[in-house]
């Protein structure tokens, strides 16, 4: 009781001594709070501009807002007088801990982040990444969704897929379909390349610019192999490659072409 009469008789000093500290205090945190609003709105008016995925921008507000408001306490605890020394100390001790327990998550998290910057890829595209292909059908913050030909989902980590090699197949409009054909030695090269060329040039979807190219590409052990390419749009790609192939071999067999095969010969010697 002694002691609250003694600091009841002392307020005024003490008011005279920290008052003034603490209203100025009270003034930096209140314009501090709205500069850090001014900055998180122009921020976000940028990033806006600039175009950056819907996706991404509210983290990123959220993380710039936090970490101004952050600063702007640490700095208004400063002005009163309270020793930050050990409060920044616990408070980096804290984060250490929470970021090791969490370092997956904070990589795919960082990892989705560079993924919604950069953009390696789109939804819709055709990717393959970590061993897996498929058509990209959601970019999520922590992981990438892609969905198989056969129907199959797949879900990848993005601090792996940030990180890692990635192959998009629906980046350029076009692709060259790359074929190889094999015709037994004892058949005509020039008819089986003219053939070829015929078939190429009725298929409409094969373009003339560049050039298909079609030449012999190896002497191989029971064939004579050619290389064909060609180029099409995208999108066309599997449907050339797939017809080409079935037109190929049905011509063959209708002009007398063979396609070789391995074949073993086997002797029998009758040993007495």
């Amino acid at each position: 009781m002694e002691k609250f009469y003694e600091y009841l008789e002392n307020s005024p000093e003490l008011i005279m001594k920290y008052g003034g500290q603490l209203v100025m205090a009270i003034i930096v945190l209140i314009i501090g709070l709205w500069i850090v609003k001014i900055i998180v709105k122009s921020l976000n008016k940028l990033m806006e501009k600039k175009g950056t995925d819907p996706s991404l921008r509210p983290f990123l507000i959220s993380i710039a807002s936090i970490l101004l408001k952050v600063m702007v306490v640490i700095s208004v605890m400063g002005m009163v007088g309270i020793e930050m020394t050990s409060f920044i100390a616990i408070l980096g001790a804290a984060g250490l801990a929470v970021g090791m327990a969490l370092s997956g998550t904070l990589q795919n998290f960082a990892g989705g982040v560079m993924l919604l910057i950069f953009k390696p890829f789109k939804v819709g595209d055709y990717i393959e990444a970590q061993g897996f292909m498929g058509t990209v059908k959601e970019i999520q913050i922590f992981n990438t969704i892609l969905k198989t030909p056969d129907n199959k989902t797949i879900i990848i980590p993005n601090g792996g897929l940030s990180t890692g090699p990635m192959t998009n197949f629906s980046t350029e409009p076009t692709r060259r379909v790359d074929f190889s054909f094999g015709i037994g030695y004892s058949d005509n090269i020039d008819k089986a390349r003219s053939v070829i060329d015929g078939l190429i040039k009725a298929d409409s979807r094969i373009h003339n610019d560049p050039a298909p190219f079609i030449a012999v590409g190896e002497l191989a052990d029971s064939s004579v192999n050619f290389t064909v390419r060609v180029w099409a749009d995208a999108a066309d790609y599997w449907g050339i490659h797939f017809d080409l192939i079935e037109n190929v071999k049905k011509t063959f067999d209708k002009e007398g072409i063979s396609i070789p095969f391995p074949q073993t010969d086997v002797h029998l010697f009758n040993e007495k």
